[in-house]
């Protein structure tokens, strides 16, 4: 009988694994939405419901804090391009957005700290990436022009959280705090240009690398836009 470490080496190297290999390109390129929508929901998820979590919300709190972080960004891109919100035609996206939520409650069990932890910041850059990824490629099927790939890239990206943040009893930091949404139009505009060039996967790609890279940087860096009164051309 084989070891086991010797059957994962044959898994990874054997023809099975460049066929899971090529499923997965094959399903990205080929229903680049699918594959972002779903990221979305289960990062923002998490993510909303460890903030829900470090204020102390019971349970249910937690699942709502969560569940309008995943689809209240989706809902009103939906509205925006006239058609029914998607998590009224789909009971498979409650379920993702679920998974979401179950994986910040589990984190919460193992880390001090969770809504801070490397994890949740990085899944919050990857659902940003995803959802401004997502809401591009419906923006561009209904026909929407440069403004609107981005807007509504935007709107689908930052809505969740600033609705979360809402129900947290506080303003939405996407105002006051960080360069994040400034993340968002940098890669609707990369989704814009790349898919003028030709090919609906490479653009969705650019934007998620773009999202996901300059926020990273920004987290490390703390980077954030000034405020009025920072201006330099203002009176004392």
């Amino acid at each position: 009988m084989r070891s086991t470490a010797g059957a994962a080496h044959s898994l990874l190297s054997g023809p099975s694994w460049h066929l899971v290999t090529q499923s997965v390109l094959s399903v990205m390129f080929d229903d680049p939405f699918a594959v972002m929508n779903t990221i979305g929901l289960v990062a923002f998820a998490l993510v909303g419901s460890s903030k829900a979590i470090r204020e102390e919300f019971d349970l249910f709190g937690v699942a709502v804090v969560g569940l309008a972080m995943a689809f209240a960004g989706g809902t009103t891109r939906d509205i925006l391009v006239s058609r029914a919100p998607l998590v009224l035609r789909s009971p498979v996206e409650i379920c993702r957005a679920l998974l979401g939520v179950c994986l910040a409650i589990g984190l919460n069990a193992v880390l001090s700290s969770p809504e801070t932890h490397p994890v949740t910041l990085v899944s919050d850059a990857i659902g940003l990436a995803a959802f401004t990824t997502a809401g591009a490629i419906v923006a561009t099927e209904a026909g929407l022009f440069a403004f609107g790939i981005v807007a509504v890239g935007t709107v689908n990206a930052v809505g969740g959280g600033a609705f979360a943040d809402i129900l947290l009893d506080r303003a939405p930091f996407i105002f006051f705090e960080d360069f994040y949404a400034s993340c968002t139009v940098l890669g609707g505009t990369a989704y814009w240009l790349v898919g003028a060039i030709g090919g609906g996967g490479a653009a969705a790609a650019s934007c998620a690398i773009v999202i996901v890279g300059t926020r990273l940087i920004a987290v490390s860096y703390d980077w954030g836009l000034p405020t009025v009164q920072r201006l330099p051309a203002q009176r004392d």
